[in-house]
């Protein structure tokens, strides 16, 4: 059995946050830091080196592979902002659509700036990826 590749970290998000070179950057991830805390009532932790993470959950799929991995979170990226629903956005098409201007991945929420969504849309796709979440694995807040 293999590790996952993007392991939790003891780095400081704090830290990391800081070290953002781009202003609107380094806003909107400090922006996104208070938001994730405040729906997911969790302290964030560092997994690799550029993802910030809200919870974890552990996994074991029908092939025998298992891990843990962050149960939501974010990336400030240089090209946009990526945010992790873990179940992914197949079934959040009706959020989505109030959302504001975005892309989407299998389970990446892709956005350019905080200014061009609706925070508290975003709120509800956090919340409601956490609570599909939790119907498939044991969500834990760190």
């Amino acid at each position: 059995m293999s590790d996952n590749k993007t392991q939790a970290t003891d780095a400081s998000v704090a830290d990391f946050i800081a070290a953002i070179d781009h202003p609107v950057r380094r806003a909107d991830a400090d922006r996104l830091d208070a938001i994730f805390r405040e729906v997911t009532g969790w302290t964030p932790q560092m997994w690799g080196p550029t993802i910030i993470g809200y919870g974890r959950y552990h996994y074991r799929y029908d092939s025998g592979r298992e891990g843990d991995f962050l149960a939501t979170g974010f990336s400030p990226r240089k090209a946009n902002l990526s945010l992790y629903i873990m179940p992914g956005y197949a079934d959040r098409q009706h959020l989505l659509d109030r959302l504001g201007k975005h892309k989407t991945g299998k389970a990446c929420l892709y956005v350019g700036k905080l200014a061009d969504i609706d925070e508290a849309v975003l709120r509800e796709i956090i919340r409601d990826g956490l609570d599909d979440l939790a119907t498939r694995w044991e969500v834990f807040p760190e």
